[in-house]
């Protein structure tokens, strides 16, 4: 089996959200779903329900971070030294050659992977276009609205 990669931060960040449900968001719901069984019939206790599918949730939420946890590989970002190469954990700055907009993505594990916070899972078209590539490369891959164009106008390590 295959361990999936995941930066250090990634890893802890999760770890957090982990050990947040446990301590805080578990014992909650155990005392609401106590609560709305007290309030009686449990048919058409809507509270109860309601308790019931966020016990699911979490629980899920929990077994899907232990099982994710427990078999990825943590890899300290700061630690690597390719350079100028684009690798695992590399944040790397780029410049759209049609718009000519610059942006900047970090390459994590798929787990971590925030768009909004630009973390890029490393599976994803771009960092798979992006893997092996050096700064001041021209790259293009195909996205959901078409073909893209960017040139790598930096690579780092943090």
């Amino acid at each position: 089996m295959s361990r999936a990669p995941i930066t250090k931060v990634g890893s802890e960040r999760l770890r957090g959200e982990l050990d947040r449900l446990k301590s805080a968001e578990r014992p909650k719901i155990i005392a609401a779903i106590a609560e709305a069984r007290a309030h009686g019939d449990l048919k058409e206790n809507a509270e109860y329900h309601a308790a019931r599918e966020q016990q699911s949730f979490i629980e899920g939420r929990i077994a899907e971070l232990e099982a994710a946890l427990s078999t990825a590989e943590v890899i300290d970002v700061s630690r690597l030294s390719a350079g100028n190469k684009v690798v695992f954990g590399a944040t790397v700055d780029l410049e759209d050659e049609d718009s000519g907009e610059s942006v900047t993505y970090q390459i994590v594990g798929d787990l971590e992977a925030d768009i909004k916070q630009r973390l890029i899972a490393v599976s994803s078209p771009i960092a798979r276009a992006l893997i092996g590539k050096s700064a001041g490369d021209s790259f293009e891959f195909k996205a959901p609205n078409g073909v893209k164009r960017y040139e790598i106008t930096g690579v780092s390590y943090q």
